[in-house]
């Protein structure tokens, strides 16, 4: 059921607002670690044989004047691109501004919070979640033996953090370890997803998500960046876990090797073989009507980061990220010295 009320965006803006810039920019000032920047203004420097103190100048000039954060110049190559390369990329700084100006503060718990995610959203998950908080023990057993495998997560966290996959069998004393989800701070519980072949044949002991970045003008949802991580599996495919990604188009094939913010690059997936150019998401025309439909439901929220991973029979919804972050093509990867953020601009109007 859609969330509906009078904050209900109905038009665009041209304008992101400098306010919101100007508290970007404070926050980021705030927190500068000149050691840090230097350190990635060395590798920089090494990587593409340039001159590090004209690299350090480059990167300071970028983050104050053209909305580029260290690490997104160092990810998205910056010393090998153009001026007018470099204008086509997305950025954090952008992407924060948007988030500030479409994602309606009211709202942004719906997705802060993966409990109230799930409740919000239910229909569209495609499993089973629990509440520790409100089950009993035995509620607990039942749900964890009736699915043999589950995740637990912490509500309130990003980036895989708090996420950790338990077995039915493994679990000898129910109440101990009730007790050691609540410590652990994972009060959600959920059924583990069954994925499509085509991502089982890749990482099977991990669940693939489609980052699909997608921007709800009032009256129809469109995508405007799709990027398909790949996990090592482990409990979660974000890269603190040891995963990496891929940018797709716009019919869901791979623009090239995957790669993550540590250098990592990897034609071929390290554990399956499976070839990351190659690779073709199944059931795109699914995955758009879905994106449609889930972006309706809360619509305050326009610009969203949904993580989706096809399953046996569909789309299935992981969750959404109200402060979406920054996934982008790498230059010394696939060869492609472009960005997404025309498609941002076209469609968002700023």
């Amino acid at each position: 059921m859609p969330v509906t009320d009078e904050n209900t965006p109905t038009a665009k803006s041209e304008s992101l607002g400098a306010a919101n810039r100007a508290r970007y920019l404070v926050n980021r000032v705030r927190g500068f670690d000149a050691s840090s920047v230097r350190k990635r203004a060395r590798e920089v420097s090494t990587k593409h044989h340039k001159v590090m103190p004209i690299v350090l100048v480059d990167m300071l000039w970028s983050a104050a004047f053209r909305q580029t954060p260290f690490q997104d110049y160092v990810d998205w190559d910056f010393a090998i691109l153009s001026r007018a390369e470099r204008a086509t990329y997305m950025t954090h700084a952008i992407s924060h501004q948007l988030s500030m100006k479409f994602d309606h503060p009211d709202y942004r718990v719906l997705f802060h919070d993966k409990i109230e995610f799930n409740r919000t959203f239910n229909e569209f998950l495609g499993r089973e979640w629990l509440d520790v908080r409100t089950a009993s023990v035995a509620e607990l057993r039942a749900f964890v033996e009736r699915h043999g495998r589950v995740m637990g997560k912490v509500p309130v966290s990003d980036s895989g953090h708090g996420v950790e996959r338990y077995e039915a069998g493994t679990i000898q004393d129910w109440h101990a370890f009730r007790v050691n989800l609540v410590s652990k701070g994972q009060t959600l519980v959920e059924e583990c997803i069954v994925q499509h072949p085509t991502l089982a044949a890749i990482c099977p002991g991990t669940a693939n998500t489609t980052r699909v970045t997608g921007f709800f003008d009032g009256k129809k949802s469109h995508v405007l960046a799709m990027a398909q991580k790949f996990g090592r599996g482990q409990a979660s495919d974000q890269q603190t876990f040891g995963g990496f990604y891929t940018m797709l188009d716009a019919d869901g094939a791979s623009r090239g090797p995957g790669y993550d913010s540590h250098d990592g690059v990897h034609v071929t997936h390290p554990e399956s073989g499976v070839s990351i150019p190659d690779f073709q998401l199944p059931m795109i025309t699914e995955l758009y009507e879905f994106i449609d439909a889930v972006s309706r439901v809360v619509p305050q929220v326009q610009y969203v980061g949904w993580d989706v991973v096809i399953g046996e029979n569909g789309p299935v919804l992981v969750e959404g990220n109200w402060g979406a972050g920054v996934y982008e093509n790498k230059p010394s990867v696939t060869g492609i010295r472009t960005g997404s953020l025309p498609r941002y601009r076209e469609i968002i109007g700023f």
